[in-house]
């Protein structure tokens, strides 16, 4: 047995609904390891559940595993708004959070994230910058090149105290091989990950869970 698997095995097993789509994404779907998966849903649902959510923003829902784990936290009457860019996956995702009772708390907005979230360019009737949606969690997962991008267009979203959970931030071991020097995911992920370092706006912690996930709490408005 590896390490993996103990862990795998000693966490709370994911729910019938997660497992059927953690199935059918590894069959029908290209980039399955894309998948947050087993244990990395059940850390997502953790720290929902322990934030306690009203509202919550996804960046990069893929087949809508990680939204449904997200969702497992949310208050009684709180609302997750997942966004991705990738159209081919529309039917996909909204037939799987049809599976679960959850899927009802959960908005999926096909598009460009970062217009979406720009009062200026976003093409939907309801701009989240002007309508003062304030996100007590975020959660990034979309394209590696912008997550710097990404970081700033969420800052005014969330409340001081509030949470971003930010995936990939390791990006298996690529952050440290100077072999992926010229890589640019990898470089907008040392960007990023420099930013928040240098960054007296927030505290964070990078847990070597899966592929790097970074935990950050705004403390400065």
């Amino acid at each position: 047995m590896t390490l993996d698997e103990y862990i795998s095995a000693h966490s709370t097993p994911e729910n019938e609904v997660l497992a059927s789509i953690t199935r059918d994404t590894h069959i029908h779907v290209l980039n399955a390891h894309m998948l947050s998966g087993h244990v990395q849903g059940r850390a997502l649902s953790m720290f929902s559940n322990m934030i306690r959510p009203h509202k919550i923003l996804e960046l990069g829902t893929f087949t809508g595993y990680s939204a449904l784990c997200l969702a497992e936290g949310l208050t009684e009457d709180g609302q997750l708004i997942t966004i991705d860019h990738n159209d081919e996956l529309e039917d996909t995702i909204r037939r799987n959070f049809a599976r679960s009772p959850l899927g009802k708390k959960i908005t999926l907005l096909i598009g460009d994230a970062k217009e979406i979230l720009n009062p200026q360019l976003s093409p939907f009737n309801f701009q989240l910058s002007t309508l003062n949606f304030q996100f007590d969690l975020v959660f990034i997962d979309a394209d590696k090149r912008e997550y710097c991008e990404y970081l700033e267009l969420v800052y005014p979203l969330i409340p001081v105290g509030g949470y971003i959970i930010a995936d990939n931030t390791l990006w298996d071991g690529h952050i440290i091989d100077s072999a992926y020097d010229r890589d640019k995911q990898t470089l907008g992920l040392r960007k990023f990950n420099d930013l928040l370092a240098a960054d007296e706006r927030f505290e964070q912690v990078i847990l070597p869970l899966r592929d790097g996930l970074t935990i950050i709490r705004k403390i400065k408005d």
